[in-house]
C-alpha cells in the first residue's frame, strides 16, 4: 500500500449550484437559510447532516462546506472544516481575519475538533442551528468540549450566535437518522486499536459515534 501523497477533499457541484454568488445574505437568518439548503443537498448526496458557509461582512458567500467524512473516508471532513479550508484557499491565507471580517455559520454547533479550529482561522463571527445535545440526542458524539466553550470565543473577540433557526436544524439531523443515515464512529473501544467501527442508526443505542 502506497503513502498517500495528497489528500482529496470534495464538496458536490449540487451543493455548490444552490450558491448565488453575487447575492448578499445580509442577515444571520438568511445566512443559515442557505447553510440548511445545502445540509439537505448534501444528505440527498450520500453525505452527513451538517453544512456551513463563511460570509463576508457584507453577506456574500467566501465558501460553503459540508460533511464528506464517509464519502471521501476522510474523518476529519467536517462542514466546518471544509467551509474554512475553502475560504483560505479561495483568498489565498491561512488566517482570515488578516484580510477582512468573515462569519462561520453552521447548522449545528461545533464539535471538539471543530471547535479547536474556529479561533485559528481568523473569523470573527460564529453563528450555529441546532446545539451541541441535539446532535448528541440522535447518536453523534462532538468529544469532548469545555463547558465555557461560549465564554473562550467571546474573550477572543468571536461573537456567538446560539439558536439561529435551531428548530430547523434540529429537524435534519432527526430526519437524517430516522432515515438511516449512518452514524459514523472512528474510536477505539477497548478491545484495541483497529476494532471494527460501530454504526447504528438507533438514537437509543448505548454506544454514541463520532461525527
Amino acid at each position: 500500500m502506497q503513502l498517500v501523497s495528497s489528500i482529496h477533499l470534495s464538496l458536490p457541484a449540487s451543493v455548490l449550484s444552490l450558491v448565488e454568488e453575487d447575492v448578499r445574505y445580509r442577515s444571520i437568518d438568511q445566512q443559515m437559510a442557505l447553510v440548511l439548503k445545502v445540509t439537505q443537498e448534501n444528505i440527498d448526496r450520500g453525505g452527513g447532516p451538517f453544512g456551513a458557509a463563511v460570509f463576508d461582512h457584507e453577506g456574500r458567500v467566501v465558501a460553503v462546506g459540508v460533511n464528506r467524512v464517509v464519502p471521501d473516508s476522510a474523518p476529519i471532513a467536517h462542514a466546518e472544516i471544509l467551509a474554512i479550508a475553502a475560504a483560505g484557499q479561495r483568498l489565498g491565507t491561512w488566517d482570515l481575519a488578516s484580510v477582512g471580517r468573515f462569519s462561520l455559520v453552521s447548522s449545528t454547533e461545533p464539535c471538539a475538533m471543530c471547535l479547536g479550529a474556529v479561533p485559528w482561522s481568523g473569523v470573527s463571527t460564529l453563528a450555529v442551528g441546532a446545539r451541541d445535545e441535539d446532535a448528541r440526542a440522535v447518536g453523534f458524539d462532538e468529544g469532548h468540549k469545555p463547558a465555557d466553550w461560549v465564554d473562550h470565543l467571546t474573550r477572543l473577540g468571536i461573537s456567538v450566535h446560539r439558536d439561529v433557526a435551531r428548530a430547523e436544524a434540529s429537524a435534519l439531523l432527526r430526519a437524517y437518522v430516522e432515515a438511516g443515515g449512518s452514524l459514523y464512529n472512528g474510536a477505539v473501544d477497548n478491545a484495541g486499536i483497529g476494532a471494527e467501527p460501530k454504526r447504528s442508526a438507533d438514537p437509543t443505542s448505548a454506544s454514541s459515534t463520532r461525527r
